[in-house]
């Protein structure tokens, strides 16, 4: 399945990036797609069994599964 995280700092796309990588997850980063806000620009689009959700790292904004038909979020942070 295919996912995309955004984050509120550039930082934090940086470090959830590295942290699916080191699960062994194709990840990539790159800029939001337009019907997906973000408050940095910059996203996460990564490939994995299920959605990797890091309950330590507080700079998600929200994960998004990819669909055929659009996305369907997943998880949004209470904050935002």
């Amino acid at each position: 399945m295919t996912f995309i995280a955004t984050f509120y700092s550039h930082f934090g796309a940086i470090r959830y990036q590295r942290l699916c990588q080191s699960k062994g997850y194709k990840a990539q980063t790159m800029p939001v797609p337009r019907n997906l806000s973000s408050s940095c620009g910059t996203c996460v689009k990564y490939e994995a069994p299920e959605m990797l959700e890091d309950p330590t790292h507080d700079e998600i904004e929200q994960i998004v599964l990819c669909k055929e038909d659009g996305y369907e979020c997943l998880f949004r942070a209470e904050n935002s």
